[in-house]
């Protein structure tokens, strides 16, 4: 009992000390968001945004135009990986039946959509004031065709059977995680307006 009244005393005399010289008082330090936290708050995938942007926080920093460059480059090789995997699968015949053509189909789609990304991706290298709301007009676009190439996709494995097709499936989609956040970090962009940043 002595000793805690020791303490509260001590207590109450720190806090008079921070009252009468300010100067001294404690100074908490204030929680700041990371910058891929605060980049990826617009995204609907955020726990895959944050883990797959946080190698881009020291160079995006605040720039919009910057994470949303981010966003393009690392589903273009997140979709390559998903793409090159379908390739060994139908390569090594390992997926038969009913599936072979859906999986000829989902190829063909992928290698679209890697196009359509790469097309993104030059355009957001090249922003400029004057065709600023042009180019990010033909940027959604693009990056909404990619998603309709992975629904068409995922439209052939549709409740698959065997664990082949699962996993082509479970690739796919999350590929389109990636998509739909890039997406979401392009529309923050053309919201928030070409910034200082954009080399």
């Amino acid at each position: 009992m002595y000793w805690q009244l020791v303490i509260f005393r001590l207590f109450l005399q720190q806090l008079q000390d921070a009252a009468m010289h300010p100067q001294f008082a404690l100074k908490i330090p204030e929680l700041e968001v990371s910058p891929n936290k605060d980049a990826c708050s617009v995204t609907r995938y955020r726990a895959l945004c944050i883990n797959t942007l946080a190698p881009f926080s020291t160079t995006a920093k605040t720039s919009p135009s910057k994470w949303a460059r981010a966003g393009v480059s690392i589903t273009i090789g997140e979709t390559k990986k998903v793409t090159q995997y379908l390739m060994k699968v139908k390569n090594y015949r390992t997926m038969k039946g009913s599936y072979k053509i859906p999986l000829s189909d989902c190829i063909e789609c992928l290698q679209d959509a890697i196009d359509q990304l790469h097309g993104s991706l030059g355009v957001l290298r090249k922003l400029n004031a004057r065709n600023f709301y042009a180019q990010m007009g033909d940027i959604t676009t693009w990056l909404s065709a990619v998603l309709t190439d992975q629904e068409t996709c995922l439209d052939g494995f549709e409740n698959p059977r065997g664990k082949q097709a699962k996993m082509v499936r479970n690739r796919v989609l999350r590929s389109s995680y990636f998509t739909s956040n890039a997406l979401a970090l392009v529309n923050k962009l053309a919201a928030s307006g070409l910034d200082n940043t954009v080399a």
